[in-house]
């Protein structure tokens, strides 16, 4: 597998966060635009965020939980040269879960469909870590994992 191909999955999650940063800062400077909140509500961490603005947050903050281990294994991947196709597809299934996921968050804020992509991205991350660590701690026992 070309680097490029290993590493475009992550560059797409980065891409995902940042969208959704970007977008929560929009969301919230309206806030203050509207005079629904000053700063001074906000100053110790209250979150007291009208529902949009909050909605958007949480979906930002989302993005720095499962995903960090996503981060790591990828990066493992390529320093121990485990990433092949599989591993790829994996990849793929993960952030298309972290999408979707995103994607229902932010609109209908659907809980068991949401509560179903997460877990489906975890299943997967699971799954990538789990067969990495049985490549790296019997690389000749199991050599077709």
């Amino acid at each position: 597998m070309t680097l490029q191909t290993i590493l475009l999955p992550l560059f797409v999650q980065v891409g995902l966060t940042f969208l959704l940063g970007f977008w929560m800062a929009t969301e919230r400077r309206g806030v203050f635009r509207r005079g629904q909140l000053h700063w001074r509500d906000i100053a110790l961490k209250q979150t007291p965020w009208p529902g949009r603005a909050q909605q958007v947050s949480q979906a930002f903050q989302n993005q720095f939980e499962a995903p960090i281990l996503f981060y790591v294994l990828v990066v493992l991947a390529l320093a121990t040269k485990k990433a092949d196709f599989a591993f790829v597809v994996m990849e793929w299934l993960f952030v298309a879960s972290r999408i979707a996921q995103a994607f229902v968050h932010t609109t209908s804020n659907h809980v068991p469909t949401r509560g179903q992509l997460y877990m489906f991205g975890v299943i997967v991350l699971f799954l990538m870590w789990a067969i990495f660590a049985i490549r790296i701690l019997f690389p000749s026992a199991f050599g077709v994992l």
